[in-house]
This record gives C-alpha cells, sequence and structure tokens, in this order.
C-alpha cells in the first residue's frame, strides 16, 4: 500500500539512532534512494515483516534524543512501512515514551502503594518547592511522578532515565530529597546492587537457593552450584517425559490464573503447525510485586535455563523474555546471561550437541501495564498497542503471530529445575493437594522486614508475617492487601488463611501475583483507594467501554467520598461503585476491568471504608 507520510523530516541524531538500530534502507520502500531495476521497487514484504521492530526502536531513538519528535516517527514509519498514525498509536500507547521533547535527564519518582506509606509524598513536595513542579525543565533536567517501579522492599524508589550519546538507565531505592536533588543537578547515582532476600543462604530454598549467594553474572558461579544440571536432566527424560513430571507436580501458574503448567506445555507440544514460540512474561507491573526482579537480577541464568528446558519439550525454536521497562539491572543480568550460554553453546544451535535449537530475545516493555495480561503482550512483541485480544483462541493454538504459544511468568519457570531434579511426586507432597510446591511472597508496607519470602503454599498468613518480623513497631496492623492492586483486602481476623488457592478461592480473596502489602492505622484508606483507583484508570488501554469508563467513574465516586462532596447519601456513592464494578466484571475483555474494582470494594466491606463518612 502507499503510505501517507508526514510532511516532517528527522535530524541527523534521530535519522541516525534509527538506522543504527534496524541498519541502513535497502530498497526505495523503506526509504534507499535507488530503485532496482529503473521502474519497480523491491523489498516490500520484507520491510512490512519487520513490524515486530517498531518497539525495540522506539526504544532505541528515545534511548539516543530522550522524545519522538514527528520527524523522527515519520522516519520510522518509512523504515517500516507502518502507517504513522499506527506508530504514533504505540509511541502513546507507553508511559515511558514522550511525544514531546523533554530534557535529556527525567527523573521518575514513584509515588504508588508502598512508596506513599515510605513518605514518597514528602519526597515529591521538596522537589515541587526547591525544583519546580512535575515536567518543570532547569538545568536539562526534570522530574514526573511514577506508578510502581518494582523496588518495594527498597521505597521510597525512582528511576532515572539518562539520553544522548552516552544514555543511562538507573534505579534509585530508599531515595531522599537530597539524593534526588542531586540527581536533578547532574551527579550520576552509585551504580544500583542486587536486592539480597532476608532467607538468602538458608536451607531448602528451591526457588532463591543461589540469589545473594552466588554471582549472577558468572555462568561458572552458576554451574558450579547446580546450574545446567536440570537441564541435563530433561535430556534423559525426553519431551514427553518432562511434561509427564511437570504433570505429576501438579504445578499450578503463578502469575495469578493458576492454570496447570503441565497441560499448558503438553497442549503447545502436541500442535502441528510451526513455529512454537514461547515467552517468559517479565512484565510484573502488579503494585506491590518485585519477587521476579529479585529472581532475574539475582539468578538469570536460572532463567535461561528453565527456558531451554520449557523450549525442548514443547517444540519451540524462538523465545522471548518480555521485561518490563523499569527494571534496568534485570534488563542488563539477562543481556549478559543470554550472551554468555550463547557463546558457551548452551543457546543457539545444537544445544550441548542434542539437536535442540532455541534463540532467545530480550524484549523490553515501556511502562503499559496491561502488557502483562498474555494476548497484550502478543501484541505488543508484534509491534501494535498492547491491546488484549478475546479469548478463544486461546495462545496454546494461536498465540504470538498467530503460532502456538507457551506463555509462563518468572516465578513459574524457576519451578521447572527443581521439579525435574526432585521429581514431580516429590515436588507434588510440598504444599497441599490442591496447591502444591514453594510461593514467592513479596511482604511490602508496614513490616519489619520486607522482602521476597519463599514458602510452603499452605503457610497461613500469620506465620508470613512473622517470618517477616510482624507488623512495624509502633503500628497496628488494620488490613492486608492480598494479590496487590487487584487483589482484595482482609483483615486482622483473617491472619489464620492458609495460602493455597483454594483456601483464598474460599475466602473470596486471591493470592494473586504474590503481594502481602500490610497496612496499618497511620495509612490514609482513603488516599490510598484513590491511588488504586487512578493507576487503574491510567493503566486500562481504553479498548472496550467497561472498563475504560469504569474506571474513571469509579475514581470520581471515590473522589467525592474522601471530599465529602457526595452526589445524595454516602450509601448512594458506595452502591454506585458497587454497580460500577459489577459492570466492569462481567463485561470487560480482560483482567485489568474485571479486577479494577476488587481492592476497593473489598476495603469498603472488610476494612469500614468510609463508614461514618459525612455526606
Amino acid at each position: 500500500m502507499d503510505l501517507r507520510l508526514l510532511d516532517a523530516e528527522p535530524t541527523d541524531a534521530e535519522r541516525d539512532a534509527v538506522d543504527a538500530f534496524l541498519g541502513p534502507p535497502v530498497s526505495s520502500w523503506v526509504g534507499a534512494d535507488a530503485v532496482q531495476n529503473g521502474h519497480s521497487a523491491h523489498g516490500g514484504h520484507a520491510a512490512r515483516a519487520e513490524r515486530h521492530q517498531l518497539l525495540p526502536v522506539l526504544h532505541a531513538l528515545h534511548e539516543r534524543t530522550g522524545w519522538v519528535s514527528p520527524g523522527a516517527l515519520n522516519h520510522i514509519a518509512r523504515r517500516l512501512t507502518v502507517p504513522p498514525a499506527d506508530v504514533y498509536g504505540v509511541a502513546t500507547f507507553y508511559a515511558l515514551f514522550s511525544l514531546q521533547e523533554r530534557p535529556p535527564r527525567v527523573l521518575h519518582v514513584c509515588n504508588d502503594l508502598v512508596c506513599r506509606g515510605a513518605g514518597s509524598q514528602a519526597l515529591i513536595d521538596a522537589l515541587t518547592d526547591e525544583f519546580g513542579p512535575e515536567g518543570s525543565a532547569h538545568d536539562a533536567a526534570s522530574w514526573l511522578p511514577s506508578p510502581c517501579l518494582g523496588q518495594c522492599d527498597r521505597a521510597p524508589a525512582a528511576l532515572l532515565v539518562q539520553s544522548g550519546d552516552e544514555p543511562l538507565e538507573r534505579a534509585l531505592t530508599a531515595i531522599t530529597s537530597s539524593d534526588a536533588l542531586a540527581v536533578l543537578g547532574g551527579s550520576t547515582p552509585a551504580p544500583p546492587r542486587s536486592a539480597v532476600p532476608p532467607q538468602a543462604g538458608a536451607g531448602e530454598l528451591r526457588l532463591l537457593p543461589r540469589v545473594g549467594v552466588v554471582d549472577p553474572e558468572s555462568l561458572d558461579d552458576y554451574r558450579a552450584a547446580g546450574g545446567y544440571t536440570a537441564l541435563r536432566r530433561a535430556f534423559e527424560l525426553g519431551p514427553d517425559g518432562v511434561i509427564r513430571e511437570l504433570a505429576d507436580s501438579k504445578l499450578l501458574g503463578r502469575g495469578g490464573a493458576a492454570f496447570p503448567i503441565g497441560r499448558k506445555w503438553e497442549a503447545v507440544a502436541h500442535q502441528p503447525r510451526r513455529p512454537h514460540y514461547l515467552i517468559c512474561n517479565a512484565d510484573e507491573s502488579e503494585p506491590g510485586t518485585f519477587k521476579d526482579r529479585v529472581i532475574l537480577e539475582g539468578d538469570p541464568f536460572s532463567l535461561i535455563e528453565a527456558m531451554t528446558i520449557a523450549a525442548y519439550a514443547t517444540g519451540c525454536e524462538r523465545g522471548y523474555i518480555y521485561l518490563r521497562g523499569e527494571y534496568p539491572l534485570a534488563q542488563r543480568r539477562l543481556e549478559h546471561a543470554i550472551e554468555q550460554a550463547r557463546e558457551r553453546g548452551l543457546l543457539g544451535q545444537d544445544i550441548l550437541g542434542r539437536g535442540l535449537h532455541l534463540e532467545i530475545e530480550l524484549r523490553k516493555g515501556a511502562g503499559a501495564y496491561i502488557c502483562g495480561e498474555e494476548t497484550a503482550l502478543f501484541a505488543s512483541i508484534e509491534g501494535y498497542r498492547g491491546e488484549p485480544r478475546n479469548k478463544p483462541p486461546f495462545p496454546v493454538t494461536h498465540g504470538l503471530f498467530g503460532q502456538p504459544t507457551v506463555v509462563n511468568n518468572v516465578e513459574t519457570l524457576a519451578n521447572v529445575p527443581a521439579i525435574l531434579l526432585e521429581g514431580g511426586a516429590a515436588f507434588a507432597a510440598i504444599g497441599t493437594e490442591r496447591s502444591t510446591g514453594p510461593k514467592l511472597f513479596c511482604l511490602c508496607g508496614s513490616v519489619t522486614a520486607p522482602g521476597v519470602y519463599e514458602v510452603a503454599l499452605g503457610t497461613t498468613l500469620r506465620e508470613l508475617l512473622e517470618l517477616a518480623g510482624g507488623v512495624s513497631e509502633g503500628s497496628t496492623l488494620r488490613g492486608i492487601l492480598l494479590g496487590g492492586a487487584a487483589g482484595s483486602f482482609v483483615t486482622p481476623d483473617d491472619l489464620d488463611l492458609r495460602l493455597t488457592f483454594e483456601d483464598t478461592r474460599a475466602a473470596a480473596t486471591t493470592l494473586g501475583s504474590g503481594v502481602v502489602m500490610a497496612i496499618d492505622d497511620r495509612v490514609d484508606l482513603g488516599e490510598l483507594l484513590m491511588a488504586i483507583a487512578a493507576f487503574f484508570r491510567d493503566e486500562s488501554c481504553g479498548q472496550c467501554v467497561p472498563c475504560r469508563v469504569g474506571t474513571v467513574r469509579q475514581e470520581e465516586a471515590l473522589a467525592r467520598l474522601t471530599t465529602g462532596r457526595t452526589r445524595g447519601t454516602v450509601a448512594d456513592e458506595l452502591a454506585l461503585i458497587s454497580e460500577i464494578g459489577e459492570a466492569m466484571r462481567d463485561a470487560s475483555i480482560c483482567g485489568l476491568g474485571q479486577t479494577a474494582s476488587s481492592a476497593i470494594e473489598s476495603a469498603i466491606a472488610r476494612l469500614a471504608a468510609f463508614e461514618g463518612a459525612s455526606p
């Protein structure tokens, strides 16, 4: 088709950034001057097949220039033969991209649930007073508020993004106002350190045995600590044997849906259509969640090994790790691990001489919570807006690029080596009959020792909190948010709740992404609920009306309740919130809209939020 391009041209720096990533144009379809035989162009089909490079090339441009100008957008459209409107639609979908010129140094300051409790609002107030309001530019720097950055164990947090010839991205944790002002003034923060789990080095850990103990950048150290033993065991078992062990383990997915992993892998393995794709969903963006980050930063080779086993069992020759854009240290560690594995014959062609071929590519997200939904993730990798698709068809038959696809999150894959080494039956003996194995929980908020904890499923909420040292000194527990913003609150009377899929379901709550966020009596509950509502309003992809409109109306009702300017009585507003929640649950396309009211409605019902509020 003929593209209707914009009347704008890129700067030399923008052109260089795009062409350095995509390579020089080779046909007039993508901007080359020459025509192959004087009257016809060539290369159109090949150019259109490169649309999946749209998100990576936007990253390459942003790293160089700090924003997407009309001229740069036009050049990308020409190079990928994608309509400019499509490029614009994708670029505006992601929060980390800007279509307005920005200073080269931008500090994203988290002001989400946990960071609020750790003093981020005071930090933001100090920046506003001493530097200027959000978005203001001074000395080639600016700051912006941000949703959760996945550093909840070390709150408050910020993310520095610096563009230019030497781009830099760095997470800052336990940040103070003086730290933030120094960074905005041009100082370079110290290199980040991996988070060390409170249980580091403890025996009987299956998911975190090497984190904080083994050098995450050394393949030799990983192998000396037992790494790649599970892959050799997989070769001994054969693909069917691997799937059989997974089925015997009764492992359920740890991403929230709790689907049996053995069934998922078997369904893809038996699909005759090729190629098969493998995706690790590392886009953990649920507020309060950081367990996957701890594995990615502290034990990246374990993920590469687990993905290799998955590819062997399901017949995949191409794998993707879709990593959230706010994890720069995890990105560097994974890129290094992939490179090292490839150099040592553990990725690529004929792995370990067993005829297995697998390439893994890291794809970086750009600040879109919805891309954690598997079909939205497919769209993002393919070069489209990250909007969910209707199911069926399901990913096991029609996933990435319309092909059979295995999708698992980081924690789910981390269980695979342990299952192969112990045996499925032994793994199934851990936990309960229907919820087997260990589980990672993100303890955060008002707890003495926040961090990622590994316990067997079936552990009670009380035991888990005691493992983290209990509630912070000088505070009284008011409630616990399970599963993050998409989860629900329970009360101190629920501390003996067993943390299993079946027990939480019976208690009308969820394990979700493993968040266990303690809320004490000092937290302004109305403000917290407003933050949750604002998060879902911002993160809704806008594709379906129930979610797009419902999240806005929910936030408006909460705003009226928190300010005392209700329409009618408090009971009227609470009834409206319930009605909105029901509509979103029943009619939204994906889980975002279906769970957007869960935490809010549970706080109203269980924590007596707004009880006694005046109209």
